[in-house]
C-alpha cells in the first residue's frame, strides 16, 4: 500500500487540484493511483478542483471528498486562504467498492438505506468510511441553519449494512458560515448526498476518539420539551432563559454555533467519575427566533432524557489528542502491525482560531503521526462519525484518528 499526501493554497482552484495530485503522486512514489482522497476549502471552485485532480489521477481513479474548513497534513494545517490536499493510494491487496447517493436533504434514513444497498456488504469487509453533506438550509430569517441528521442517515445505513461494521466518517462543512457543502463522489461532484466506501482485504482499521469537553457544575438535566433538533425546555424552564444565566448575557443568542457550551449525553455510570470517552456532546447550533429555545447539530435527543451542560476545556483537549494518539500507535505495534495511513476528521470548532487560543491540537496528532513516518491526510468537519461505546455515532467537538494498518 503505496500512500502519498499533497497540499496547495492557492485560489486557482484547477492548478490547485493539479498541483496536491501532483505533489502527492511524487512523496508517494506512485505511478498509477487506485483511489484519491481529497478536500478543498468551501469558498474554491470544486468542479475545477475535481478536473485538476483528475488530470493528474488518470480517468478511471475514484476521487472521493469533498469541501472542508480547513486540512491537516504531516508537514501543514491550515483554514486560512484557499487550503487544500490530496491523497494518492496505490494497492494491490486492499479492495474497496463505492456508491453515492443523492436525496439527503430530503430524507436522510432512506438515503442511506440506498448507499448501503448500493455496496452489499459483507462479512469480509472490515470498515465502511462515509462523507455527507452537513448542511441543509442557511441561516436565514434570524434562524440558526438546518443540518442533515447524521442519526438518520447511520440508521438508514445499518438496517442494510452486514451488522457490526465500523462506520467512520464526516458530514462535510466548506466555511464557518455554514454555507452548504460539495461532496466529490468518484466521478462527479454533488450536494445533498452521501459516498460511500466500502473496505476489505490486507489492512487492519484501528481509530480512537479525541475528546474534550467536561460537565459545567455536575448536575443532571431533564429535557421536558424537544422537537426534532430544536430543544425548548429542561426541568421545564424555558433552556434559551438557562443559558443567559451561565453566559450572564443574552450575546449568545448572536453566535451559530455556540461558543464553549454543549449538550451533554452521559452513556456511562450517572454518577460515576467523569469518563470523557462515555459522552457524546451536542452543539449548540444557535438560538431560535424570540428565544423559544434552540438548535442542536441532531435531533437524537429526546424528551426524558437527561442531559448536562458541558463545557470545551481546551487544555484537556490537547492532552486528549496526544495521549489518545500515543495508545493508538502504541496498540496496532503491540498486534505486531505497520502503520501505513493516518486520517484525520477534526471538529473545526477546535481549531485554535476558532477558539482564540495558541495551541492547535491537530499539532499533537501530527507530531505522534510524524514519528513513525506515517502519511496523513486529515481535515476540518462539522460532524465526526465513529463507533463509541458499540455503536457508530455522530459527534460534535472531536477528533477521529483512522490508521490502516498492514502485518
Amino acid at each position: 500500500m503505496l500512500v502519498g499526501i499533497g497540499y496547495c493554497n492557492e485560489e486557482g482552484a484547477f492548478s490547485s487540484g493539479k498541483k496536491a495530485a501532483e505533489i502527492a503522486m511524487r512523496h508517494g512514489g506512485i505511478k498509477n493511483a487506485d483511489l484519491v482522497i481529497a478536500f478543498c476549502h468551501g469558498l474554491m471552485d470544486h468542479h475545477e478542483f475535481f478536473r485538476g485532480l483528475r488530470a493528474i489521477a488518470g480517468p478511471d481513479a475514484p476521487i472521493i471528498g469533498g469541501s472542508a474548513i480547513g486540512v491537516i497534513t504531516n508537514d501543514h494545517l491550515s483554514y486560512r486562504g484557499f487550503p487544500a490536499c490530496a491523497a494518492m493510494i496505490e494497492s494491490h491487496d486492499i479492495r474497496w467498492s463505492i456508491a453515492a447517493e443523492g436525496g439527503l436533504g430530503s430524507d436522510g434514513k432512506q438515503a442511506g438505506r440506498n448507499l448501503a444497498a448500493r455496496l452489499s456488504s459483507t462479512a469480509a469487509d472490515q470498515l465502511l468510511f462515509i462523507l455527507y453533506d452537513s448542511i441543509k438550509s442557511c441561516a436565514r430569517d434570524n434562524a440558526p441553519p438546518q443540518l442533515n441528521a447524521s442519526s438518520l442517515l447511520l440508521e438508514g445505513i445499518e438496517q442494510v449494512l452486514t451488522p457490526g461494521m465500523p462506520i467512520i466518517g464526516a458530514g462535510l462543512l466548506g466555511d464557518y458560515d455554514m454555507n452548504p457543502a460539495k461532496q466529490f463522489c468518484g466521478s462527479y461532484v454533488a450536494d445533498q448526498s452521501v459516498v460511500g466506501v466500502l473496505l476489505g482485504g490486507g489492512f487492519t482499521p484501528y481509530y480512537r476518539i479525541m475528546h474534550g469537553c467536561i460537565p459545567l457544575d455536575g448536575i443532571y438535566h431533564t429535557i421536558t420539551r424537544m422537537e426534532g433538533p430544536f430543544l425548548y425546555e429542561l426541568d421545564g424552564r424555558p433552556i434559551a432563559n438557562m443559558i443567559d444565566d451561565i453566559y450572564g448575557n443574552q450575546n449568545w443568542r448572536n453566535i451559530n454555533p455556540v461558543s464553549l457550551l454543549t449538550i451533554g449525553v452521559n452513556h456511562g455510570e450517572r454518577f460515576g467519575e467523569t469518563d470523557e470517552a462515555h459522552y457524546v456532546n451536542r452543539l449548540i447550533v444557535g438560538a431560535l427566533p424570540g428565544g423559544e429555545g434552540v438548535s442542536l447539530f441532531e435531533p437524537d435527543l429526546e424528551t426524558g432524557m437527561h442531559v448536562q451542560f458541558m463545557l470545551r476545556d481546551t487544555e484537556m483537549m490537547i492532552v486528549s489528542a496526544r495521549k489518545n494518539s500515543e495508545q493508538l500507535i502504541e496498540q496496532i505495534f503491540a498486534h505486531g502491525k505497520r502503520p501505513v495511513f493516518g486520517i484525520y476528521i477534526d471538529c473545526a470548532g477546535r481549531a485554535a482560531g476558532y477558539l482564540s487560543v495558541m495551541k492547535e491540537e491537530a499539532n499533537e496528532v501530527q507530531g505522534v503521526l510524524n514519528r513513525h513516518k506515517i502519511p496523513m491526510l486529515g481535515f476540518y468537519s462539522g460532524v465526526e462519525i465513529a463507533p463509541l461505546l458499540n455503536k457508530s455515532r455522530g459527534l460534535d467537538w472531536t477528533g477521529v484518528l483512522l490508521v490502516f494498518a498492514k502485518d
